[in-house]
This record gives C-alpha cells, structure tokens and sequence, in this order.
C-alpha cells in the first residue's frame, strides 16, 4: 500500500529531513570537539603535577645542597 503526499507535504518532509540530518551533524562534530577539549585539559593537568613533582624535588635538593655546605663550613 503505497501513500500519496501532497507535493507540499514532501517538500516540508524533505526540508524536516534536511535540517535534521544538519542538526545531527553538528551534534556529533560538537561532541567531538568535547571529546578534544576533554583530552587537552586531562594532558595539561598531567604535565602541570609533572612540573610542579619536578620543582619541588629541585627545590628540596637545592635546599639539601646548601643545608650540606652549611654543616661543612661549621
């Protein structure tokens, strides 16, 4: 049984399809673009605990090498 539109109904239905299908689109291209950003700010927060692990084991062996010539001049 085959069903007979309007030309009208068709064209809204087409239009509906189309903008769906755009509106579908942008979703998924927006998700993606999450999934990116999500990605860069987990790397970042790695890098940035590296970094502040890395100073402050300099600083504590700074602080050890100045403690070590302060116990040897004395």
């Amino acid at each position: 049984m085959t069903q007979t539109h309007s030309r009208s109904r068709e064209q809204a239905e087409s239009a509906f399809t189309k903008v769906q299908s755009q509106f579908l689109a942008r979703n998924r291209a927006v998700e993606e673009l999450d999934t990116i950003v999500q990605a860069r700010e987990e790397k970042t927060s790695r890098l940035k605990e590296a970094r502040l692990a890395r100073e402050l084991e300099d600083r504590a062996r700074a602080t050890a090498a100045l403690i070590s010539k302060r116990v040897i001049k004395a």
